[in-house]
């Protein structure tokens, strides 16, 4: 993972992301990831990104088989060749 170093940073900028990780339970290091991925407008909740996911799916149309196979079944099938 990349490592990124802020230098001078603004007192009251500190001091309020402090306060916002504290309020977040979280380390200072992720609430400053927490607010850049905020300010880039990009997705951080790994659930809501899978939801985002599973929706593209199911408009793109695709067929998913009605009914699979017993899968324990398969593998007799296979161990009697």
């Amino acid at each position: 993972m990349p490592f990124l170093q802020l230098r001078d940073i603004p007192d009251h900028l500190y001091l309020l992301l402090t306060e916002q990780a504290e309020k977040e339970r979280r380390s200072l290091a992720q609430q400053a990831v927490a607010v850049l991925a905020r300010g880039l407008e990009v997705e951080l909740d790994a659930k809501a990104r899978r939801q985002k996911v599973l929706r593209a799916i199911k408009e793109s149309g695709v067929v998913r088989p009605a009914r699979l196979k017993d899968t324990a079944k398969l593998i007799r099938e296979d161990r009697r060749r």
